[in-house]
C-alpha cells in the first residue's frame, strides 16, 4: 500500500518536471514534529521551487509562532484549502541528507502500527543536529593514528622503542592508549572514550608527537581479508557451527532466527562469525544492545576481531558524534554499527544483517513519547530490506519463544558452554532459619569468606541503588515522603541527599523530624551504597567496588570500573542490573542475589517472567571460565513454585509452563493489548476520561479498567490506565482507530494528558 503511494508521488514529481507550464503552483504536505496525527499543507514560493523539491527533503516551516524543520511527504499542484490561508515554507535545507522512499515507507509503517503522529516518528529518526533550523557544519571524522618511527641512528632523540618503554613505566595509561591506537591505525575519539579513556592521556601523547589525528573523507566500506584478525578467532563447538551454518545459508533473504543459548555458551562468538560472512559481501551490520553498559565490552570484542569502521550510537555520545554515525551509515562508510534501541533508525545504505542481543531486555522498549519496541521494529526493518535478523538471549522473551515454538522463527539452541565451563546451579537460602547480619545470611557470609580465601571474586546483586530506600523517625515513626509522589525518599549518603527515584526531586537530609522534632532519624532498608560500606567493613582485607547508575555517571567510568574488575583489582562486586547481563568476569565464581521476594507477588503478570530472566542472567555471571561457579539466592519463600521450577528445571522449562498459564489466562502472546494512560491534577479527571472511552463498544475487543495505576500519584499528577485487549491483532488496531477518531468528542480530553502504548511491557509505570 505505502510503496504504491510513493510510486504515485514519484509520478507527480516527474510530471511537474516535464510540464510545459513555466512555474505551476506547488503545495507540500509535510510531517511536522508535533503530537498531532496529521500532515500539514504549505505552499512553495516560486524562488524556492528550483531545484526540484524531493520527497523526504527537509524544509523550514512556520508553525504556531515558531520555525520548525519538517519533512516533505507528498506534493501536488492543487490545494483543497483556501490558497490565501495556506502559509508558505520559509526555506529549504538543501543538502544530501534526505530520507529515501524506503526509509519513509519504514517510518510510515512504524507510525501506523504504533498509532503515533508521523511527524514525531520521523523526528525520532533524525539526528538532533538535523532537526535544527540553523544549517549544520558537518565536521569530517577524525581518526587517531600512531606516528611512524622516523629516528635515525645519528639522531640525539630517543628511539620510539625507548620512549614507549619509559612510557610504560611512568604512564601506563598513556602506553595502553598508544597500543590501542597503534593496533587500529585509525580509531575515533568516540570509540576511545567508550573504552574508558579520557582526553588527558590523549593530549599527552599528542604533545609527545606519538599520535596524530587525520581527517578522512568518508568512503563506502569494501571488504578485504586484512580486515579480519584471526588471532582471537575461536574454534566453534558443534552447536555453534550448526547455528553459524544455518544463518549464513540464508544471508540474501529475510529470515528471523532466535538464538537461545545458556549464559556463557558463546553467543558473541557466533555473532562474530556470522558477521564475518556478511562483511565478506561488503554489506553493513547493525547490532542492537539493550544498554550503554554492554557497549564497551561489545565494542572491545568487535575491535579485536575486525579492523574496519565501527561506529557507535547511544545516549552517551554527543550530538555531533551521533550525527557522524548517522552519516556514516547513510554514506556506507560504516561497516558495523553498535547501538541502543534508537540505532534501529540508522539509514543503512547497504544493509546485510541485524542482530539484537539480549532481545528479552525491557530497555529495548521506549517508555515515553514514541513507545516503540526496538526488537519488533528491527524485525520489520529486516523484512523490508530482505535480510536476516538474529535475536539472541539466554532467557528469550515469551513472545519470541512462542513465535519460535509456532515455527515463525528459526529456533537455535546452545545448551552447553565451550571448554570445561559448566553452568552454575542456583541454590536457595531460607532466610527464616538463618542468622542475618547487615542483610546477609550466615551461610552467605561463610561462602563469601571461602571464595575470597581462594583468590576468586564475588558478585553481590541488589537491584536497589542508594544507601537506603527510606528514612524514618525513631520517635513518631514518620517516614520522609516526597509530597509529589506520596513515596519515601531514597537516602544517598555520599551526596547527603534525599532523592525521589520517581520524579527526581531532591532535598538535603534534615537534622530533625518534620513532625515531632526528634533528631533520631535512621535509614530503613538497604541499598547498594550501604551494602558496599558494610562489606568493606566485614572484609576489610579485600577491595570492594560498586557499579550502579550513581557510580558510573561520568563518561568512561563504567568501562574503567569493568576493566578494573577484569584486572582483579577488586574482589567484591556490588551492583544492580547493570551487572546482570552480557558481562564476562572469568574469576567470579560466587553470585549472591539479595531481596528478590517483591517480584513474587507483583500484580503485573510479566513480573514472574522478568524475575526468572533476571535470576538466570545474573546467575550466569558465575563460573564462566574453568572454575566452577555457585549462585545463592536469599529468600523468605523458598517453596514458591516459581523459584522451585527455576532452580530444578531451568528457564526453558519455566518458559513453557508460563506460556501455558498465559494461554489459559488469555494474556499475551496469545492475546494482544494496548494500554491507554491518562494523568491530571485531580484524580477524577483521568478516571472519567478513560471511562468515557469504554462507553464505545468495540467488536472483538474487551476493556480492563479504568483503574488507578500501581503508583497512583507521581510528580503531582494522578494517574489511571485502561487496557484494551483482543484475540486478533487486526480487531485491536481497528478498535484503537475508532477510539482515536472519536477522542476529541470525549468531554474530558482537554483536562487530561493521555498517551497510547501498543504492546505494553510495563503495567506499573
Amino acid at each position: 500500500m505505502l510503496s504504491t503511494f510513493y510510486s504515485k508521488q514519484l509520478a507527480i514529481i516527474s510530471n511537474l518536471e516535464h510540464t510545459n507550464l513555466s512555474k505551476p503552483s506547488l503545495y507540500l504536505q509535510v510531517a511536522v514534529p508535533v503530537p498531532m496525527r496529521q500532515l500539514f499543507t504549505y505552499k512553495v514560493p516560486l524562488n524556492l521551487q528550483t531545484p526540484s523539491i524531493k520527497l523526504g527533503e527537509r524544509v523550514v516551516v512556520p508553525f504556531a509562532g515558531r520555525q520548525l524543520v519538517a519533512v516533505v511527504i507528498t506534493m501536488s499542484v492543487c490545494c483543497e484549502f483556501d490558497e490565501n490561508k495556506v502559509k508558505a515554507i520559509t526555506s529549504r535545507q538543501q543538502d544530501e541528507y534526505i530520507f529515501t522512499d524506503s526509509q519513509l515507507n519504514f517510518l510510515h509503517q512504524c507510525a501506523h502500527y504504533y498509532h503515533h503522529p508521523i511527524g514525531d516518528v520521523i523526528s525520532q529518526a533524525l539526528p538532533v543536529l538535523l532537526r535544527q533550523v540553523e544549517s549544520v557544519d558537518i565536521k569530517k571524522v577524525k581518526l587517531w593514528q600512531a606516528c611512524v618511527e622516523n629516528n635515525t641512528d645519528e639522531s640525539d632523540e630517543p628511539s620510539l622503542v625507548d620512549t614507549l618503554a619509559l612510557l610504560s613505566k611512568r604512564s601506563p595509561k598513556q602506553a595502553q592508549l598508544y597500543k590501542i591506537i597503534q593496533q587500529h591505525q585509525g580509531i575515533t575519539w568516540a570509540e576511545l572514550r567508550i573504552l574508558g579513556f579520557t582526553k588527558t592521556p590523549l593530549n599527552a601523547l599528542v604533545d609527545k608527537n606519538l599520535i596524530v589525528a587525520k581527517a578522512v573523507q568518508p568512503q563506502a566500506f569494501t571488504w578485504h581479508d586484512k580486515q579480519l584478525n584471526q588471532d582471537n578467532k575461536l574454534a566453534l563447538t558443534v552447536e555453534q557451527a550448526l547455528v553459524v551454518s544455518s544463518v549464513t545459508q540464508k544471508l540474501n533473504a529475510f529470515s528471523c532466527h532466535l538464538l537461545e543459548g545458556i549464559t556463557g555458551s558463546g553467543k558473541t562468538e557466533v555473532y562474530l562469525q556470522i558477521i564475518e560472512a556478511v562483511l565478506a559481501q561488503s554489506k553493513q551490520v547493525l547490532v542492537l544492545v539493550p544498554e550503554i553498559g554492554l557497549t564497551p565490552q561489545t565494542l572491545s570484542r568487535f575491535e579485536q576481531r575486525f579492523n574496519l569502521p565501527i561506529f557507535l550510537h547511544h545516549s552517551g555520545l554527543n550530538n555531533n558524534e551521533r550525527l557522524q554515525t548517522w552519516l556514516a551509515a547513510k554514506q556506507g562508510s560504516a561497516a558495523i554499527i553498535i547501538g541502543t534501541r534508537s540505532a534501529i533508525f540508522s539509514p543503512l545504505i547497504n544493509a546485510g544483517m541485524i542482530i539484537v542481543d539480549e532481545e528479552h531486555d525491557s530497555s529495548l522498549k521506549q517508555q515515553d513519547g514514541f513507545r516503540y519496541h526496538g526488537r519488533d521494529i528491527a524485525i520489520l526493518r529486516a523484512r523490508q530490506h530482505n535480510i536476516p535478523i538474529v535475536l539472541g538471549s539466554a532467557t528469550p522473551s515469551l513472545e519470541s519463544f512462542h513465535n519460535a515454538l509456532m515455527g515463525k522463527y528459526h529456533h537455535h539452541q546452545l545448551l552447553k558452554r565451550p571448554g570445561k565451563s559448566v553452568e552454575a546451579k542456583i541454590e536457595l537460602i531460607d532466610m527464616a532459619v538463618q542468622q542475618v547480619e547487615q542483610g546477609l545470611s550466615a551461610s552467605l557470609i561463610d561462602e563469601i569468606t571461602q571464595t575470597l580465601a581462594r583468590g576468586e571474586q564475588v558478585l553481590i546483586f541488589l537491584n536497589r541503588r542508594g544507601f537506603a530506600p527510606a528514612v524514618s523517625c525513631q520517635e513518631c515513626h514518620d517516614i520522609i515522603h516526597c509530597l509529589r509522589c506520596n513515596k519515601p525518599y531514597t537516602l544517598h549518603q555520599e551526596q547527603r541527599l534525599l532523592i525521589c527515584h520517581h520524579c527526581g526531586s531532591q532535598k538535603r537530609v534534615p537534622k530533625q523530624c518534620g513532625q515531632c522534632g526528634s533528631v533520631r532519624l535512621l535509614p530503613l532498608g538497604q541499598g547498594t551504597e550501604q551494602l558496599e560500606q558494610r562489606l568493606a567493613e566485614m572484609f576489610s582485607d579485600y577491595s570492594a567496588v560498586r557499579i550502579d547508575r550513581d557510580s558510573t555517571r561520568r563518561k568512561g567510568e563504567l568501562a574503567k570500573l569493568l576493566q578494573q574488575v577484569s584486572d582483579k583489582k577488586h574482589q567484591l562486586l556490588i551492583g544492580t542490573q547493570m551487572l546482570a547481563k552480557g558481562h564476562h568476569f572469568p574469576d567470579v565464581t560466587l553470585v549472591a542475589v539479595l531481596d528478590v521476594d517483591g517480584a513474587l507477588f507483583s500484580y503485573d503478570f510479566r513480573a514472574a517472567e522478568q524475575m526468572a530472566q533476571l535470576l538466570t542472567q545474573v546467575g550466569g555471571r558465575a563460573g564462566r571460565a574453568s572454575k566452577p561457579g555457585k549462585v545463592l539466592v536469599q529468600t523468605h519463600y523458598p517453596q514458591h513454585p516459581l523459584l522451585q521450577d527455576l532452580v530444578n528445571n531451568g528457564y526453558h522449562h519455566f518458559a513453557v509452563q508460563a506460556l501455558t498459564e498465559r494461554k489459559l489466562a488469555h494474556l499475551p502472546p496469545y492475546y494482544y493489548q494496548t494500554l491507554f494512560r491518562a494523568e491530571a491534577n485531580y484524580p477524577s479527571y483521568p478516571d472519567k476520561f478513560l471511562r468515557a472511552l469504554t462507553a464505545q463498544p468495540l467488536n472483538g475487543c474487551e476493556f480492563a479498567g479504568p483503574i488507578p495505576a500501581a503508583m497512583e500519584k507521581k510528580a503531582g499528577k494522578y494517574r489511571f490506565h485502561l487496557i484494551v485487549q483482543a484475540k486478533q491483532r487486526r480487531d485491536l488496531h481497528k478498535g484503537i482507530k475508532q477510539l482515536l477518531a472519536n477522542i476529541k468528542q470525549n468531554p474530558w480530553h482537554n483536562k487530561v494528558r493521555w498517551s497510547l502504548d501498543i504492546d505494553p511491557q510495563d503495567l506499573s509505570w
